[in-house]
């Protein structure tokens, strides 16, 4: 039987991590405070993109009452990324997320993207043929750091495939 591992690193909490990425996840927990728009689930989510050209563009997940046409933090970002920003290289995504009255384990748990954002990720690494890192983040707790986004979407359906 075939198995699929692969390898992330794992950080006590965000002041821990390198000033570059530490930037990166706080601009991320900015966005899901500040940004967010989420009446119903009351789940904040921020996303924080950082470009080669060392550009950091904010997302935040946008609720709608019908549902599901709300977006999610990460494919807000990236949205802006192709509009602000057109070929520029993406090289690594934070995800934040905060919301009131977590359980002390909630809030220790990392946040991964959705099918659909891993699947949008999956596009942008195509489109710009390098790979693309994800800080994922928990509210209070550690960070995993992921070099290769790919490697959560490794059986993913591309354009080679239409």
């Amino acid at each position: 039987m075939a198995k699929f591992e692969f390898e992330y690193t794992i950080t006590a909490d965000v002041e821990q991590l390198p000033a570059a990425e530490r930037e990166l996840a706080q601009a991320a927990f900015d966005a899901a405070k500040t940004l967010a728009y989420a009446p119903y689930s009351e789940f904040k989510v921020g996303a924080a993109v950082l470009l080669e050209n060392g550009a950091i563009i904010k997302g935040s997940n946008q609720e709608n009452a019908a549902f599901p046409a709300g977006l999610c933090a990460e494919r807000v970002a990236l949205s802006a990324v192709s509009v602000l920003h057109p070929g520029e290289t993406v090289l690594m995504i934070a995800i934040a997320y905060q919301k009131d009255n977590l359980s002390e384990a909630m809030a220790h748990t990392v946040l991964s993207p959705c099918g659909t954002c891993r699947q949008t990720i999956a596009e942008y690494i195509a489109r710009q043929h390098k790979p693309i890192a994800l800080l994922l983040c928990s509210a209070t707790g550690p960070v995993y750091k992921i070099e290769h986004a790919m490697q959560l979407l490794p059986f993913s359906f591309g354009a080679e495939m239409l």
